[in-house]
């Protein structure tokens, strides 16, 4: 169980390149996001003391009477000599216990909770519109939640929305029909086998490259199928149980599903073994091998590449960009060495299970169980609207976003936001003007990476056009698989093509923030400006600077 936290970053999650590929969330099933990048480094420490801060003056300026709220966080019990951080804040903890269906708590997941509510007024109203233009941003909204709030339908349709992938996979007869298969379920449902994306090269900024990375695993991380304490031992137990009864959701009969279920995890513990462990992933000069495209297929020879690509959308790549080729090559082994069998089972598990939040409700608190309360120690699930919020943003978030925008964040955010950013370079200028130990050329070098730097505050300009994407009140499933399709052709799309270096990798309802140091950008989405009892107006500019600044 995660220790509680009053400071918990509560942003959405984001990948070491890109979010559209597959990850194992608290919440079961795939979110197939945008691009995120890593928050910005001091932004949250900066707003944590300004939040407490603001707390305290709030209550003093608009509760007069009332305890301080500093004080009132204070644990007597402790002595400030042994632990200060739980002398000033022990009985906030105390008092502020995780919720059931959270994995942690704190201020952050406080002004989460005013977003999500935000978000969930944008989609309970775009839901409830008699007559929203088709094709509309609400019309899309709207349907997308009314259909992930429908559980009689989503329990009446149980997985018939997988039913087409599953059969494909069931006649799969050979090698090539597994890459094709698997060529699919990448489109629209994670990443089995490994890693696939196109994104900003590392060492081109101009460029967008492909990317392949090590990937395939169920359990968090490789970690997990070799540790030996206890804890490791019973995950490994409940996941091969966790396995056993996903085959049988999938109609397998008793004996099959335990069969299968062995099998599968040797394999994910065979390509466990292959891929480095999560320290060595982080040196990005070794896990950046540029290499021919052609040059794949000597590197691992039982993986049809061109099959691969042409399956996906992208007929002609030249480059691509491997991060672990020793995984690659221990994969194409693997290929040749596993029955296809137990490659059609692990296909049709990832399947499954990148697809549990939108299923029916047995499949649901089935992953719920194993990946929710076993890895992650979350007691309950989250209510469905809190699920189904999550899950509308996270695909609908472009434009979630523009109704945000006119409806929640207070007027002027851009300009001010853009005026805080201004007033903070001027002061880094002055001080790197002023620096003793700094060298003349130097000087000149960082006031010139200063001024470059682009500041997207608030929203973007331009927003991402959807207008394509096919969203109704039929199916949750369906809809989820159109989105995460959409995503994917966007990302298809990217190859071949200048990086856009007006795009945002995230929307203004999104509570967090990053740098990007290939583009030389800071992004801080619009709902960073709000301050716990100021929702919808500007508080004064003392505070903006803390939280900004």
């Amino acid at each position: 169980m995660m220790k509680s936290s009053m400071f918990q970053n509560s942003g959405k999650p984001y990948g070491s390149k890109n979010s559209k590929t597959a990850q194992l969330h608290a919440e079961p099933g795939f979110l197939f996001g945008r691009n995120h990048h890593c928050p910005i480094n001091g932004w949250f420490p900066v707003m944590i003391i300004f939040f407490v801060l603001v707390m305290a003056a709030c209550s003093s300026n608009r509760e007069a009477g009332k305890q301080d709220a500093l004080v009132s966080h204070i644990d007597s019990s402790v002595v400030p000599g042994d632990d200060f951080f739980m002398y000033a804040n022990g009985k906030w903890f105390k008092q502020h216990p995780i919720p059931a269906n959270e994995g942690s708590n704190g201020i952050f997941q406080l002004i989460q909770d005013t977003i999500n509510a935000q978000v969930q007024n944008i989609c309970i109203s775009a839901a409830g519109l008699a007559k929203a233009e088709k094709g509309s941003n609400k019309q899309k909204i709207g349907d997308l939640y009314f259909s992930g709030m429908d559980s009689l339908t989503i329990n009446k349709n149980g997985m018939s929305d997988l039913k087409d992938m599953l059969n494909q996979i069931n006649q799969v007869r050979d090698m090539k029909g597994l890459i094709q298969a698997a060529a699919i379920v990448h489109t629209f449902s994670g990443s089995p086998f490994f890693r696939f994306y196109i994104t900003q090269d590392d060492k081109i900024s101009s460029k967008n490259a492909v990317f392949i990375n090590q990937g395939g695993l169920s359990l968090p991380d490789r970690n997990y199928y070799f540790d030996m304490d206890a804890r490791a031992v019973n995950t490994r137990a409940q996941f091969v149980k966790h396995l056993e009864r996903a085959f049988r959701m999938l109609g397998y009969d008793e004996k099959k599903a335990a069969v299968a279920a062995e099998n599968q995890m040797k394999l994910e513990t065979n390509l466990a073994k292959i891929s480095r462990k999560s320290e060595d992933t982080r040196d990005p000069l070794k896990n950046y091998n540029k290499i021919a495209f052609a040059r794949l297929n000597a590197m691992a020879p039982s993986m049809d590449w061109s099959l691969f690509t042409r399956v996906i959308g992208l007929p002609a790549v030249d480059t691509v960009i491997v991060g672990q080729p020793e995984f690659f090559k221990g994969f194409s082994d693997a290929l040749k060495f596993y029955p296809l069998e137990q490659w059609k089972n692990y296909l049709k598990y990832h399947l499954l299970h990148s697809f549990s939040s939108c299923l029916d409700d047995s499949i649901y608190k089935e992953f719920f169980s194993f990946y929710g309360t076993t890895i992650y120690g979350i007691k309950e699930p989250r209510p469905r609207w809190k699920r189904v919020v999550a899950q509308t943003d996270d695909l609908l978030g472009e434009l979630i976003g523009q109704v945000y925008v006119n409806e929640y964040l207070p007027k002027g955010t851009k300009k001010k936001l853009l005026e805080i950013g201004n007033a903070i370079r001027t002061a880094y200028a002055a001080r790197i003007k002023n620096l003793d130990w700094m060298s003349d050329v130097t000087k000149e070098k960082a006031l010139a990476k200063l001024n470059g730097i682009i500041m997207k505050v608030g929203y973007p300009d331009k927003w991402k056009d959807l207008s394509s994407l096919q969203v109704d009140r039929s199916s949750y499933a369906r809809n989820v698989m159109n989105a995460r399709k959409w995503w994917f052709n966007y990302m298809i799309h990217k190859y071949g093509k200048p990086v856009d270096r007006t795009e945002w990798g995230m929307e203004p309802q999104t509570y967090n923030a990053y740098y990007n140091p290939s583009n030389n950008e800071i992004c801080v989405p619009g709902c960073n400006i709000i301050v716990p009892g100021y929702e919808r107006k500007m508080a004064d500019d003392a505070i903006l600077y803390s939280i900004i600044g």
